[in-house]
């Protein structure tokens, strides 16, 4: 099985983590605080992960996901993800981002921002649409009749090839939403994003969120469907 590193902890890199080492890969993980900060992560998580630094996680993994706030995107290290694959959860929040002007005016997108830092990489946008305690618990093996799926955007046909299968391992099929570019489609507040997987009529946590619902390839492509982008 292959190594996916993890820059970024939080609560999609965890749930991502622990899917993956569930699916029998590696990880490393990491964060902007230092690798003992996640000692209790990597204790739940077993033998099969370590902590790292985001340059050492970069650099273990076959596939790195990038899930920091996307004020942080330029903290990324560059070198050791030449040439590798990424995948970015972000999404544009401004109250915690601040105020970025051409995503308000829609000439770039997020993933096309992390791109253009990352420019010998080749970045697929994924996870950014789905509540962490969803992805967590939607996980179903291939050929379940309530698998669910989620989107990716990339501009690298091989990349969101490895992605896709990554995926499958992890427990979800994939629609491709077409190039990066397109990845505004299942960003906030549009239809692909989060309430796509929402059962409706229940609340079961703290939020106030209901619980998951299956969402399987054909409603994600409708949702996608029905975006109209933002404009600023």
């Amino acid at each position: 099985m292959s190594t996916v590193g993890l820059i970024g902890a939080g609560k999609i890199g965890s749930t991502v983590a622990r899917l993956a080492v569930a699916a029998g890969h590696e990880v490393v993980v990491s964060n902007s605080r230092g690798p003992h900060t996640l000692a209790d992560l990597v204790a739940e998580l077993g033998p099969s992960a370590r902590a790292g630094t985001p340059a050492e996680a970069a650099a273990a993994g076959d596939v790195v996901v990038v899930t920091v706030p996307l004020k942080a995107y330029r903290d990324v290290p560059v070198e050791p993800l030449a040439g590798k694959v990424v995948i970015d959860t972000n999404n544009y929040y401004p109250h915690r981002d601040g105020v970025i002007p051409e995503l308000e005016d829609g000439s770039a997108t997020t993933s096309g921002l992390l791109q253009a830092h990352l420019a010998g990489a080749s970045v697929v946008k994924a996870f950014n649409n789905i509540y962490y305690r969803h992805l967590g618990s939607l996980a179903r093996p291939a050929g379940s009749a309530d698998r669910s799926a989620l989107a990716i955007a990339g501009d690298d046909a091989e990349a969101k090839k490895t992605v896709t299968a990554l995926f499958d391992d992890l427990g979800y099929d994939t629609v491709d939403a077409g190039p990066l570019a397109e990845g505004w489609r299942y960003e906030r507040d549009l239809p692909a994003y989060c309430t796509i997987y929402f059962a409706p009529g229940t609340a079961t946590d703290e939020l106030g969120l209901p619980e998951a619902q299956p969402t399987d390839s054909a409603a994600v492509t409708a949702a996608l469907a029905k975006a109209e982008r933002p404009t600023g």
